[in-house]
């Protein structure tokens, strides 16, 4: 790297271990990132720290390791806590972009499965998942999407197809009209289904 590139050297290590308090080979602990948010100042289910745990690239839900640590501060330059919480604003922004948002919605989910076959999640941790990666975007569509699920009994767990087709819906169709949807195209049934029950409870 050029002298003109960022270099984390030693600090980014140091912050590492002061952050996460329980240390153990290297891993960044959920009792480590709940110490590292009250440094920052934001709460443990801010939407931000799944913004920051996507630039890092984190794999397991809780944890991050000291190479995906290193990773996500280097990616936003920053290696104190006054440029991190300054980084995080601009990487909600970064976040925002729709392809970048899409990426980062998909990434969401794949985070969010506890197992290593995991493929779906079940619909209480979904809805708590929309609310914190969507809501903020789509509030209404989110709300009554989440209504939904709470009240109908055919599904249990929602895929990754589903949760992706549910940001379509979001960005496509015009909400709470819905008078642009057609389920002869290619959405899921569960779509179909939300849509009626919408139609029926206006």
């Amino acid at each position: 790297m050029g002298k003109g590139g960022w270099r984390p050297q030693k600090k980014v290590l140091i912050l590492y271990s002061q952050c996460h308090w329980f240390f153990c080979l290297w891993v960044f602990s959920p009792e480590g990132i709940e110490s590292f948010c009250l440094a920052v100042g934001i709460d443990h289910t801010d939407v931000r720290i799944l913004m920051l745990a996507w630039k890092m690239q984190a794999e397991k839900q809780g944890y991050f390791t000291l190479d995906e640590w290193r990773r996500g501060l280097s990616a936003l330059h920053a290696d104190t806590i006054l440029k991190i919480r300054k980084r995080l604003q601009e990487l909600e922004k970064e976040v925002m972009r729709p392809t970048n948002f899409l990426d980062f919605y998909v990434y969401a989910f794949c985070y969010s499965l506890a197992e290593e076959k995991q493929k779906n999640i079940d619909i209480e941790s979904a809805c708590e998942l929309l609310t914190v990666v969507l809501g903020f975007r789509f509030p209404l569509q989110v709300s009554k999407f989440i209504e939904y699920l709470k009240s109908q009994n055919d599904y249990k767990v929602i895929n990754l197809d589903q949760w992706t087709s549910f940001l379509r819906f979001c960005n496509e169709i015009n909400f709470p009209s819905l008078d642009n949807y057609d389920a002869e195209l290619a959405w899921p049934l569960i779509l179909d289904n939300f849509v009626e029950w919408m139609r029926e409870n206006l």
